[in-house]
């Protein structure tokens, strides 16, 4: 029986049958007869992510220069970072997204105790890689996902997803923790689950599994810090899209690279006009950023419903 058990998953995970594979394409099937929506212009739209996570269209990325558990927001002074993640949620920010590598799950959830948990959505990842986290940390996903429940305050974590996949065939390299995160799942102590990607191989592998629920990918106008070319990123993440799946996008910004306000502009326009990205995740620093992000997505929204018109 165990064996025609993980067989049944491994086909799964594979995108070759099962149960996970039908809903997959149930999913699909509607993605490709609904009729394009016309465009909302609302920064803070709540989008379907995945079945069951409805978020707002900009997330706060708490990863900037994340390693060793740490990051550019658990490093700068603690005041400032509790005022920018504030700030976040008063504008109209509800999607929050760590790591266990960024060591931001004690950072968030101490901001966000006193609202209401129901408000606002957290996404967590699992780091699966040498280094990058303490070795006692390094526990089978149960044990993981356990402790991040103690870390985030909360009886369920919405979004959990494995880190940093780099390899095409990371759904054979990671069975056993994706098998155990649909547990998890099925339990209700998360509500969906995927990937991080680093490479475009990455990618095209998690618009056809049927397990994924959500992706992260990299998107920017000049490819930095991109593996593929954007339209290689842009053509597979639709294919996901068809398929049913939430696409995150991180990078906008080119990892705080863009210095002139016009580059800026010119990312964000670029990443709009994909029309793939279901929530823009940015490693705000401080309040004004937020604020320009928001600003110059409104504008690209504005332009592209104009443009339909």
């Amino acid at each position: 029986m165990e064996i025609k058990r993980r067989e049944f998953l491994r086909t799964s995970l594979a995108g070759l049958g099962g149960a996970v594979a039908v809903g997959s394409a149930q999913r699909s099937v509607l993605a490709q007869e609904t009729p394009k929506q016309e465009i909302s212009t609302d920064p803070f739209e709540l989008v379907q992510l995945t079945p069951t996570i409805k978020a707002s269209r900009i997330g706060l990325g708490t990863g900037m220069a994340g390693y060793n558990q740490s990051s550019t927001l658990t490093r700068m002074d603690r005041n400032n970072a509790i005022k920018v993640i504030n700030h976040c949620y008063d504008v109209g920010v509800r999607f929050f997204d760590c790591a266990d590598l960024y060591g931001t799950h004690d950072l968030i959830s101490s901001t966000l105790k006193d609202k209401p948990r129901d408000s606002y959505v957290l996404s967590s990842k699992i780091w699966l890689h040498n280094g990058g986290i303490k070795d006692e940390d390094r526990q089978p996903v149960r044990e993981t996902v356990m402790r991040f429940l103690k870390e985030m305050r909360t009886d369920y974590i919405d979004l959990v997803q494995l880190h940093c996949m780099m390899k095409p065939d990371w759904a054979n390299d990671f069975q056993d923790q994706a098998e155990e995160l649909e547990k998890l799942k099925k339990e209700g102590l998360i509500r969906g689950h995927g990937v991080s990607c680093h490479s475009i191989g990455a990618i095209q592998t998690a618009a056809e599994n049927p397990w994924v629920d959500a992706i992260h990918i990299r998107l920017n106008h000049t490819g930095y810090r991109m593996e593929g070319s954007a339209e290689e990123n842009i053509e597979a993440s639709k294919k996901a899209h068809a398929n049913g799946k939430g696409i995150l996008c991180m990078k906008i910004m080119g990892e705080g690279t863009y210095k002139e306000l016009e580059e800026r502009r010119k990312s964000v326009d670029f990443v709009a006009r994909a029309q793939i990205v279901d929530v823009y995740v940015v490693a705000f620093e401080q309040v004004e950023h937020v604020d320009e992000f928001v600003d110059n997505l409104r504008s690209s929204l504005e332009a592209l419903k104009a443009e339909q018109a």
